[in-house]
């Protein structure tokens, strides 16, 4: 059982960045698309970032031109990075994965089988 793995949750004053990292316990070239999720108080998750196996990147428009999704394959990492945080970013963010290529026509709507336990985001204003 793969496990993936975030850090670099913390603390921002608004206008600020912060770098995510989720480490895979395993290669992540066994992924068909990764994912950056985040979930607010009482709200279902909501994908903000998708990169697929060949390199396709999705943002919700909530966060297009401020957050960035990277994969490092050597190092089996997938990062988030985020920049001009706004107080509305303020929530639970978690890295996911999925195997099946049924990931590729989904885009954002999509479930992935493998999640992290999560890493908290909050910006003040």
């Amino acid at each position: 059982q793969e496990l993936l793995a975030e850090s670099g949750g913390g603390s921002v004053q608004a206008g600020g960045s912060l770098t995510l990292s989720c480490a895979s316990s395993g290669p992540t070239d066994i992924y068909s698309c990764m994912y950056w999720f985040r979930q607010f108080p009482g709200k279902d998750r909501e994908a903000v970032a998708i990169i697929r196996r060949d390199d396709i990147i999705i943002y919700a428009t909530s966060i297009e031109g401020r957050f960035t999704i990277s994969r490092d394959s050597a190092k089996n990492t997938l990062d988030l990075q985020m920049n001009n945080l706004k107080p509305e970013d303020t929530a639970m963010y978690y890295c996911a994965a999925a195997k099946s290529e049924s990931c590729y026509a989904a885009g954002l709507n999509y479930t992935p089988a493998t999640w992290g336990r999560g890493t908290q985001v909050t910006v003040s204003s």
